[in-house]
């Protein structure tokens, strides 16, 4: 009865357009993509409570996948393939480098139906702390890569993500004049860390859990991510959870009818900062309070457990539920007709060095004050991105003085009470951020 009545509202309150497993070619016990909701860029301008107050007016047990960081084949094709074996629709943040070396996979993701964002040109690690004109630089090529990339003049949805979500006040008011759709998430998978497949599966499951709803952040160019997600699309079915399309507002596709109230995100938990990129060790335990940004005084009896989709329904001060750990599962792995990645190219693991952080520096997470703070711009041949990013052929690149006239026609049409002045000033944390201690070994 619940779901039924679950299905009525999404029906008559926010959304329209459903494809159900019921319609999924070949697959009748498909997850399927429930339905897809239509959102104003302009009306709401930033979403995700990781770092937001607003996110995305789901109701319960619906979630919106995304993917950050690719194109990259052939682990976004498998990505693809899975997706489309499940009938569900994500929603793609593209790197513009990667896009403009890799066309024919961003035309695959918008011939399966996908939305596609933008995630910058080169995806740098500076967007909290570079100048206006690179910030600008970065956005608008990433932009004209992917309609490169696209070839039939049409562009991408007006959706960015910053990398490595290192968001800047200056930046996000840039993009604001622009319509531009700043995404954060609710929770991540952690799969930039080198975790194992199972890992990235628990901590998606536990975090989706303990928030009922939400955006999950998951990576595409990475094996563990391709790994993980049939199992992961399986158990969400399983355990009762529907998929979300997101779209932009059109002319001809009005915003879906939604009330205030459901854009205001009450999280469940409370992350201590945005993720920051580095590798940790191969096997890091599962996450634990301190994660989440509560005191060391926490312990086993401040916990009820309570049923697996919703909080113990009789709490006494201070008691905080928590969801039931996923474990990988098993018996599955005979779904042959799931794609999945063994014999085929693998690309080396990322190592520290790929996240920025010098050749010296040891493959571990340094408990750490959780204000945030300025992460090196990558530098060196061991850098995992930037290697995969120079390796690009270079004649798609656009030049300097392209790149110069984007920014000065940019700006010429900027009205001059919406253009952002002065130095791009430092991210201010807030809340919990500003006292949490990162933990060793668990979620940044």
């Amino acid at each position: 009865m619940r779901g039924v009545l679950r299905a009525i509202c999404g029906l008559t309150l926010l959304g329209a357009t459903v494809a159900g497993a019921d319609e999924c070619p070949g697959n009748p016990d498909a997850l399927g993509t429930s339905r897809t909701i239509v959102v104003d860029p302009v009306e709401h301008s930033r979403l995700g409570s990781m770092q937001y107050h607003e996110s995305l007016p789901l109701e319960d047990h619906e979630v919106v996948i995304t993917f950050d960081d690719g194109p990259l084949p052939p682990r976004s094709t498998r990505v693809l393939d899975i997706l489309a074996h499940e009938c569900v629709k994500a929603t793609y943040f593209l790197v513009g480098k990667m896009a403009r070396n890799f066309p024919d996979v961003v035309r695959r993701i918008r011939d399966d139906g996908h939305t596609i964002g933008t995630h910058s040109y080169s995806h740098p690690f500076t967007f909290h702390r570079m100048s206006l004109d690179r910030a600008q630089l970065e956005i608008n090529e990433g932009i004209a890569s992917v309609e490169w990339a696209l070839g039939d003049g049409t562009g991408p949805a007006p959706f960015f993500r910053v990398p490595g979500l290192l968001r800047a006040d200056g930046v996000e008011r840039q993009l604001a004049a622009r319509h531009l759709q700043v995404w954060s998430a609710d929770f991540p998978a952690d799969d930039w860390l080198k975790i194992s497949p199972a890992q990235v599966y628990s901590r998606a499951l536990q975090r989706i859990e303990a928030n009922h709803k939400g955006i999950l952040l998951l990576h595409d160019i990475q094996a563990r991510t391709v790994e993980a997600l049939p199992y992961l699309l399986r158990e969400l079915k399983r355990r009762g959870y529907q998929v979300v399309h997101v779209v932009p507002a059109t002319p001809d596709e009005p915003k879906t009818a939604t009330d205030p109230r459901q854009w205001i995100m009450h999280a469940r938990q409370t992350w201590p900062q945005a993720p920051i990129f580095v590798e940790a060790e191969s096997e890091l335990p599962a996450p634990s309070p301190a994660s989440f940004g509560f005191d060391a005084a926490f312990n086993s009896s401040s916990v009820v457990r309570g049923p697996t989709h919703r909080p113990h329904a009789l709490l006494t001060h201070g008691q905080i539920p928590l969801p039931r750990v996923a474990t990988w599962p098993r018996g599955l792995e005979a779904m042959l007709d799931v794609p999945r990645l063994h014999d085929r190219p693998q690309l080396p693991a990322p190592s520290p060095q790929s996240f920025g952080y010098p050749g010296d520096a040891p493959a571990q997470q340094v408990a750490r004050k959780a204000s945030l703070e300025v992460v090196p711009e990558t530098r060196g041949e061991d850098n995992e991105i930037r290697r995969l990013l120079d390796s690009l052929p270079v004649e798609d690149t656009p030049t300097v003085d392209e790149r110069q006239r984007g920014i000065t026609q940019l700006l010429n049409s900027l009205p001059p009470e919406n253009a952002p002045t002065g130095p791009v000033p430092p991210p201010q944390p807030r809340g919990p951020i500003a006292t949490a201690i990162m933990p060793r070994g668990a979620f940044p």
